[in-house]
């Protein structure tokens, strides 16, 4: 059997990337071309060399892998928070507890207007 000789390859070498540096950087939720940008790339090597090594587009491994950074944000937030943050603790109230701020409508002279609901009926004269 003939073996063939090694191919001289053309073009620029591969760039190497780290991909755990790279899965921090998604969870850092760094964009696509900042990503580019660390690595000292284009936009497209990103994509193909993604799409190469792990058969997914940057979009859906981007989501894999940008959760991380997510569940480390929500950590601190609520550490933050129970060490006395009020802003943190009254904005984490409203997205999962459902509080909200009470408003009240008042005319110019301040007077409390409350709500008052008709029905058609109430409306004829």
């Amino acid at each position: 059997m003939e073996t063939k000789p090694e191919a001289n390859p053309v073009g620029r070498p591969k760039i190497e990337i780290n991909w755990d540096q790279f899965d921090k950087l998604c969870g850092l939720q760094c964009t696509l071309l900042e990503i580019a940008s660390y690595f000292n790339c284009s936009d497209d090597t990103i994509e193909r060399r993604v799409k190469e090594v792990h058969g997914v587009n940057f979009a859906v491994y981007f989501a894999q892998k940008r959760g991380n950074g997510k569940i480390a944000l929500r950590r601190k937030q609520y550490e933050a928070a129970l060490a006395g943050n009020v802003t943190l603790l009254i904005w984490l109230g409203k997205q999962y507890l459902g509080q909200s701020d009470k408003q009240e409508n008042t005319n110019i002279e301040g007077i409390v207007l409350n709500e008052v609901n008709l029905d058609k009926d109430d409306l004829q004269l």
